[in-house]
């Protein structure tokens, strides 16, 4: 165990721990909502400090991000946990911590991940599978060292960390895909036991701070796939920046939602054309693997990353414009 960072002591032995937006109030013995962090006698401890359970090399495309360092490597990194309860999780197994199903980790420490990716020639580490937040204080030490080392960093997170969460990962965090998952607060108090507005404001914190940002929302049939919650998301991403790229990706049954059908292919080309009529840039669909996955100049329209699964066969960008028409492309654009 290791003491956490971002909480306050109360009367009674208890703690106000404000690493997200759940704002726990910790009993002595007890542990915050996320099941990792546990006051002991008035200090707060994190048990997923440096135990991971998931390390993969994946290419950044898969976070998806689409404009950050294309065709580069990303080592991915994960610890048990998380501060949603999501039905529909799709890697439930290490996120949702169960006693009947628990999960192996191995000690590591922040050093050991950047040689590791190093030695694997990532250009990035990625904080992902599970939700960053929750082992915060090891990704901070990983994100420091590795900014040293001359690596990127990437959060893929829920959104729900604080703003001094943000304050303190600012910076070192390079890039980030947040899912907005729903544009009801009702959706996420019923589905993810938490609530909107705490994720749209990160979305503005870590825009404000220079971090790159690709939003995700995965459409559920039934639950956030009607045009008007589709165009609420759409326009809300199109109110903080026009370039920001919006990934729509496809549902498969999983978890609690295990009864839902997958969501179908004019969903997705729905949610496509929405994106477009909010006036975005970039809206890609996921999970399905079909059209819409290449970068297109919004000036000319000319095809300048072509994409072939999460691989970058064609590129035609250079110091960030069209090398066709030079106009400027937003995003971070390094080809590996």
């Amino acid at each position: 165990m290791k003491e956490a960072l971002l909480y306050t002591h109360l009367e009674s032995l208890k703690v106000h721990c404000q690493l997200c937006s759940h704002n726990c109030i910790i009993p002595d013995g007890k542990f915050g909502f996320c099941g990792v962090r546990q006051n002991i006698r008035g200090i707060l401890y994190t048990h997923s400090y440096g135990k991971l359970v998931a390390l993969n090399v994946d290419p950044v495309e898969k976070k998806p991000l689409y404009h950050f360092l294309p065709g580069s490597l990303a080592f991915s990194i994960a610890s048990a946990g998380c501060n949603f309860r999501c039905g529909f999780c799709q890697n439930w197994q290490i996120s949702q911590l169960d006693p009947s199903f628990p999960q192996p980790a191995e000690d590591f420490t922040a050093q050991q991940v950047v040689d590791l990716a190093r030695e694997n020639n990532c250009r990035s580490i990625a904080y992902t599978y599970t939700e960053p937040t929750v082992y915060f204080e090891f990704a901070l030490e990983t994100a420091r060292l590795a900014k040293e080392a001359g690596l990127y960093n990437i959060f893929v997170s829920n959104g729900y960390l604080s703003s001094e969460a943000i304050n303190l990962l600012k910076p070192y965090l390079d890039a980030a895909n947040i899912d907005l998952k729903f544009f009801k607060d009702s959706s996420y108090q019923k589905i993810c036991s938490g609530h909107l507005q705490p994720v749209l404001d990160s979305i503005l914190r870590l825009r404000e701070a220079g971090v790159w940002i690709e939003i995700t929302t995965l459409v559920i049939p039934g639950e956030n796939d009607s045009s008007d919650e589709l165009s609420q998301i759409a326009n809300f991403i199109a109110g903080i920046s026009k370039d920001i790229p919006w990934h729509v990706s496809g549902f498969h049954a999983d978890y609690k939602f295990d009864a839902y059908p997958d969501t179908p292919e004019h969903t997705l080309k729905l949610a496509c054309d929405l994106g477009n009529a909010a006036g975005l840039y970039y809206v890609y669909p996921g999970n399905l693997g079909l059209w819409g996955q290449d970068t297109l100049c919004p000036a000319c329209g000319k095809v300048l990353i072509k994409r072939e699964g999460f691989n970058v066969s064609k590129f035609h960008i250079a110091k960030n414009k069209c090398t066709f028409c030079q106009a400027d492309l937003a995003g971070i654009f390094d080809p590996a």
